[in-house]
């Protein structure tokens, strides 16, 4: 019988923590999931871990190994495997709460639609503390605009702060419709949230505000090291600047955009800021501020380099 969800989770490296996501799975009072597994390229043996619990036959997995080429290549694979009603990503550090898929898929029940693409949930950390704040008690769905800021309401006219990391739920068919994650040759990072753009532009996300995962942020992790992914992959970061100028819904936003568009533009070497870009008087006012940001990230890669001395 085919399952409603998958649980997939991008790997490198990390079979010394892999196994407490395992625990949080076979712990789930919903067993109506898979769990896919796409391996970037790991040399820890993830392979016989892995292979040990497919023989221990508690869940289903499902299996997958690759060159690294860094996490948005294994959701892009991890994509192309995705079969059931819903998809979720949860990260090989992270947890799910033992009734989180008891949770997703009763609420997706009784609200889904043709026209919903997605659910947000909450994250909390291991003491139960909610990442960030939970939405407003009046937010149920929103459709536009998902990042950092959401705007809802009958006309958009209430607009609330997203603070701390969400779990996004994906209708699979839907997350399937939109092009995979950008690669840029020689680049390994690029946001995880490409898809979702679009997805929020054209349908309705819904709200489950309560926790589904657990997260844990480790040392090596991508969220801690942004100074870092800036320098090394700016034709990434190039890229998605203009694609959030072009959607973002408000001034502020497409602004702040701007400035990180001439900070990638400045790490590459590239003066002509307006080549390829549509809203060329947002850019030119943008430059004395993307100036300042690229100073600031060559000084904070500067100190990382010292620090680690």
């Amino acid at each position: 019988m085919e399952k409603t969800i998958t649980v997939f989770t991008p790997t490198f490296n990390r079979a010394f923590c892999l196994g407490d996501l395992y625990e949080s799975l076979l712990h789930q009072t919903n067993k109506d999931f898979l769990w896919l597994i796409i391996d970037d390229g790991s040399s820890d043996a993830t392979d016989e871990l892995v292979q040990r619990w497919k023989d221990e036959n508690q869940i289903e997995i499902h299996y997958f190994y690759k060159e690294n080429g860094g996490m948005h290549t294994a959701h892009n694979l991890a994509y192309e495997h995705l079969h059931t009603e819903l998809s979720v990503c949860i990260d090989s550090d992270d947890m799910m709460t033992h009734d989180a898929i008891e949770k997703i898929l009763s609420f997706w029940e009784q609200n889904k639609s043709d026209q919903c693409g997605g659910i947000y949930a909450l994250d909390e950390d291991k003491k139960g503390n909610i990442i960030g704040e939970k939405f407003p008690d009046d937010l149920k769905s929103f459709q536009g605009w998902g990042c950092k800021y959401i705007f809802y309401g009958e006309n958009n006219e209430k607009k609330v702060k997203i603070t701390g990391d969400k779990k996004f739920i994906s209708v699979t068919k839907i997350l399937k419709k939109y092009p995979p994650i950008p690669v840029f040759e020689g680049e390994k990072y690029y946001s995880l949230y490409y898809k979702q753009y679009f997805i929020e532009r054209d349908y309705t996300i819904l709200i489950l505000n309560e926790p589904v995962c657990i997260v844990e942020y480790l040392a090596d992790g991508s969220s801690l090291n942004m100074t870092s992914q800036y320098l090394k992959n700016p034709r990434g970061f190039q890229h998605l600047r203009l694609l959030m100028m072009n959607m973002a819904p408000s001034f502020e936003i497409r602004f702040t955009q701007a400035i990180h568009y001439i900070n990638s533009c400045l790490i590459l070497g590239h003066y002509n800021f307006w080549r390829g870009a549509a809203k060329k008087g947002l850019i030119t006012l943008a430059i004395p501020f993307g100036f300042c940001l690229y100073l600031l990230t060559m000084y904070q890669n500067y100190q990382n380099k010292k620090h680690k001395r």
